[in-house]
């Protein structure tokens, strides 16, 4: 695979370090495909991630969201109760999934239910970023002042 370095880049503009960060990350594979997931788009602004976490409680696994970037992780505790597996087909190691949001995306929540870990996000645009009307006045309801050019500096 093709490594770029964005080193000159980085030099040259301001601003852009969490875009450079994702490149970056594009080119860097997670180890495994522990715990399997899905990503769903519930509506437009509604999302899911699933993951299948068989055999963890609510208290083996933690989420945790720091600058943009959730990150599940699930601990599997050292115990050794005895028993004697012909086959064991069931994971139960430790794991760590990050997935990285986009802006404004929000966690709203997260269930347990039967090994399947749902946690939901929703998309909310500030007020100030979302387009709006703007109203035209006819010829009629106002007046619109031409300034001269040298009155217009």
């Amino acid at each position: 695979m093709r490594s770029f370095d964005l080193t000159p880049l980085y030099r040259s503009t301001i601003g852009f370090d969490r875009v450079f960060d994702l490149l970056d990350s594009v080119g860097k594979t997670e180890s495994g495909g522990y715990p399997p997931y899905n990503i769903e788009r519930i509506d437009e602004d509604d999302y899911r991630i699933t993951l299948a976490v068989a055999g963890f409680g609510e208290k083996n696994l933690d989420l945790v969201l720091h600058e943009n970037t959730l990150t599940v992780t699930g601990k599997k505790p050292d115990s050794d109760d005895g028993r004697s597996f012909l086959y064991q087909g069931i994971a139960g190691r430790s794991f760590e999934r990050r997935f990285q949001l986009a802006e404004h995306v929000e966690i709203t929540g997260a269930s347990l239910v039967n090994g399947i870990l749902n946690i939901e996000l929703k998309r909310e645009i500030p007020e100030a970023m979302k387009p709006r009307k703007i109203a035209i006045k006819g010829e009629n309801q106002g007046k619109v002042e031409i300034l001269k050019s040298s009155s217009a500096a």
